[in-house]
């Protein structure tokens, strides 16, 4: 609609602010015009990357998503690299132990 501004445009520009606002004023407009863009551009940026790191988080968690537990009886999935070094049955049946997390010295103890 408008264009681009050329030289003469902002030089016109320049003068009607002059006019307008005086020679005392122009340079603190200018001033805090130069703040208030940069101001802008940080916050912009914080944005962007504030939205970068939770689609990388999310596409974190997409790829270490756990396949859902099967029914008891069922038999397990092959492995993916076709490795069967335990038969089925005992595959079904043997499930990793699960990580022991250390109690905090504030945590209550554990009911024996």
């Amino acid at each position: 609609m408008f264009g681009t501004l050329g030289g003469p445009e902002l030089f016109l520009i320049l003068i009607i602010a002059l006019i307008v606002f005086g020679p005392r004023k122009l340079p603190e407009i200018g001033k805090s015009l130069g703040r208030t863009l940069a101001e802008f551009r940080k916050a912009s940026h914080e944005f962007r990357q504030t939205i970068e790191n939770e689609v990388e988080t999310e596409k974190l968690r997409e790829a270490t998503r756990l396949e859902p537990p099967l029914p008891e009886g069922s038999p397990a999935p092959a492995p993916a690299g076709g490795d069967t070094a335990l038969p089925t049955s005992e595959a079904a049946t043997t499930a990793p132990e699960p990580a022991s997390v250390p109690a905090s010295p504030d945590s209550p103890p554990e009911p024996k």
